[in-house]
């Protein structure tokens, strides 16, 4: 489908609010016919250079401002665009876009210029949705992963495996088509290996983990008994008081977080209940929480106080946390130290107060991140639909193992081919595309 028939449309494309510089974006047959009528001195426009001058509608003077014209197809939407560079804030914008509404250009929907770069066939779906992504990104793990998916490693990707199913496929018919030269044994058999290996490669690209670890962030929680000094270590490592730390124990009921930016990676720290028996009631609940917390945490900092032995409840959380990714921290080891490291494998020395070992120990929950958005499908809808396909495709090999019908595989590897092309646009409906683009700000 193809846009330049259709209405001009127009949004703020910079972020509302009072800033330098406001861009007014125009898309659409229109947009220079809207630039001769607002823009003074008039002039003609060579396309992708920037003309300074001023918005004048009816007379009165709107803004001082800078102006360029992108003809298509070489734009962000392959149609004509027009931006308007004017003064931060919101009256300027507002009264610019109100003058382009009058004359007949209507206000862009959420992703709509996005989506028009996609039905003209600028970009495909998957690098679409990237730009999202991208504009969303809180760290450097997910403003990667999501360049990657811009610069098309997604598109790459699922080409390739699409390649791979059509030469499956081509086996298959040249079987169905020449009997007499190549047996359905022989067939089934190249089929069912590359069938196997092709599913596990789409298998392999989807690691849900890793890519909502770069999406979202990675959990830490801190746990420990009673001012062990999990408030003070919380404050240490977000750099911030966060926490109120007292030497009363039981100060910390709930859960307190942390935001905290690791090797371009969002961790978010957990402080929490202090963890005893002997508790009030409000307590008790906070260290159900804490419990709760540790359940679903990627990385568990154990925090024991170095300067005491060890108690019974520091020996029961060790123990519940045996089998959880966790780090041991021995904390105020600027004091004498009753606690040995070399009794706990692994563990990291610090001191909240004097800020020792506080590298090592970010460098190490960084670590549980590793790998994070490296994946060759980020995006949950990518990797949903490619493990369907790999679904399909196991079942294409079933099939040849126990001798079915050529026509029974072949049916399955279509269905992992159409199932691929949603990834990418090539198979789209139109809920499907509203869907995607309803999640867009305004203006992208």
């Amino acid at each position: 489908m193809n846009f330049q028939d259709k209405d001009t449309i127009a949004a703020l494309a910079t972020a509302p609010g009072e800033g330098g510089i406001a861009i007014v974006r125009v898309s659409g047959a229109d947009a220079e016919k809207a630039l001769q009528s607002l823009f003074s001195p008039a002039r003609e426009f060579d396309s992708h250079h920037l003309y300074y001058g001023h918005i004048i509608d009816q007379g009165e003077i709107l803004d001082e401002c800078m102006a360029v014209i992108m003809r298509a197809p070489r734009s962000y939407t392959r149609e004509d665009v027009v931006e308007f560079h004017l003064h931060g804030g919101a009256w300027a914008a507002k009264s610019v876009l109100n003058a382009l509404y009058a004359r007949g250009v209507r206000a862009a929907e959420p992703g709509e210029f996005t989506k028009r770069a996609f039905l003209n066939g600028r970009i495909d779906l998957s690098r679409a949705e990237a730009v999202m992504a991208l504009i969303s990104a809180e760290g450097g793990r997910a403003a990667r992963a999501a360049l990657r998916q811009l610069k098309g490693g997604v598109s790459a990707f699922i080409q390739q495996a699409q390649q791979e199913l059509i030469a499956l496929l081509s086996g298959a018919a040249a079987a169905i088509d020449y009997p007499e030269e190549i047996t359905w044994e022989e067939a089934a058999g190249a089929l069912e290996e590359g069938a196997l290996a092709l599913a596990d490669k789409l298998e392999k690209a989807c690691d849900e983990r890793g890519a909502r670890i770069a999406e979202e962030g990675l959990e830490a929680v801190l746990c420990g008994r009673p001012n062990v000094g999990k408030s003070s270590l919380l404050n240490a490592l977000s750099r911030q008081e966060r926490a109120i730390v007292t030497n009363i124990p039981g100060t910390t009921r709930d859960i307190i977080r942390a935001d905290v930016l690791l090797s371009g990676l969002r961790v978010h720290f957990s402080d929490t209940a202090g963890i005893r028996e002997n508790a009030d009631e409000i307590e008790r609940i906070g260290v159900a929480r804490a419990r709760q917390a540790v359940a679903g945490a990627d990385v568990v900092l154990v925090v024991l106080d170095a300067s005491r032995e060890l108690t019974e409840e520091d020996q029961e959380l060790l123990r519940d946390t045996e089998n959880a990714p966790r780090i041991i921290v021995l904390n105020k080891c600027d004091l004498d130290r009753k606690l040995n490291p070399d009794d706990f494998p692994g563990a990291i020395c610090v001191s909240a107060a004097s800020g020792e070992g506080l590298k090592e120990l970010e460098e190490k929950v960084a670590s549980f991140g590793a790998g994070a958005g490296e994946s060759a499908l980020t995006q949950a809808r990518h990797m949903r639909l490619a493990r369907q396909a790999a679904a399909s495709i196991r079942t294409a090999a079933e099939a040849c193992q126990m001798g079915a019908p050529v026509d029974l595989a072949v049916v399955d590897l279509h269905d992992a081919l159409s199932t691929l092309g949603r990834i990418t646009g090539e198979q789209v409906d139109e809920r499907l595309m509203d869907d995607i683009f309803s999640r867009f700000c305004v203006g992208k």
